[in-house]
């Protein structure tokens, strides 16, 4: 069982690019993780699907990259860092199985997309959430994330609080 690893092994962790089967399996794990903790509808799906589309379609891996949280044969997560604008990236797609959580495995994933960024020449990095992903909200918080706005809002079939956050790349470690 992959939690039982997580309590009996270090957590001996690959980041690899996005491969074969790996959009799948985030279409699939997004649209079910969602709808389950918070009653998303099957619009979710879709959504994550187009980012995905959009990634491989046209990415520059020069300034752009996705890394995928491997143990052995099962996937964990993963984290995107996107182009927004030349100074700006945009964190996507970050994602951690039930059983990864609250391991550390988040902010060594967070780590890597800002570090990513910083080495791809970006000054800034924003990403969008929800306000109910208040584990991620505080990892956000902790290493220098500002929050831009949130705004109440109904998408995915329910009730949301939207939020924008942004950190400065730039800024000292």
């Amino acid at each position: 069982m992959l939690s039982d690893l997580f309590h009996h092994a270090p957590m001996e962790i690959a980041l690899k690019h996005l491969g074969p089967g790996d959009a799948a399996w985030l279409v699939d794990q997004h649209g079910r993780a969602y709808a389950e903790a918070e009653g998303f509808d099957d619009t979710f799906g879709p959504l994550v699907a187009q980012i995905l589309a959009d990634f491989e379609a046209g990415h520059d891996p020069k300034r752009e990259r996705a890394f995928i949280a491997w143990r052995g044969e099962e996937r964990l997560g993963s984290v995107f860092c996107v182009k927004l604008d030349e100074t700006c990236a945009k964190l996507r797609l970050f994602y951690l199985v039930p059983e990864a959580r609250g391991l550390g495995l988040g902010q060594r994933l967070l780590d890597v997309c800002m570090g990513f960024a910083r080495e791809a020449g970006y000054e800034r990095m924003q990403l969008w959430t929800h306000e109910s992903h208040k584990a991620a909200c505080a990892l956000y918080a902790r290493n220098g994330w500002e929050l831009l706005s949130s705004k109440p809002v109904h998408s995915f079939g329910v009730d949301l609080v939207e939020q924008a956050w942004q950190v400065d790349l730039t800024a000292k470690i």
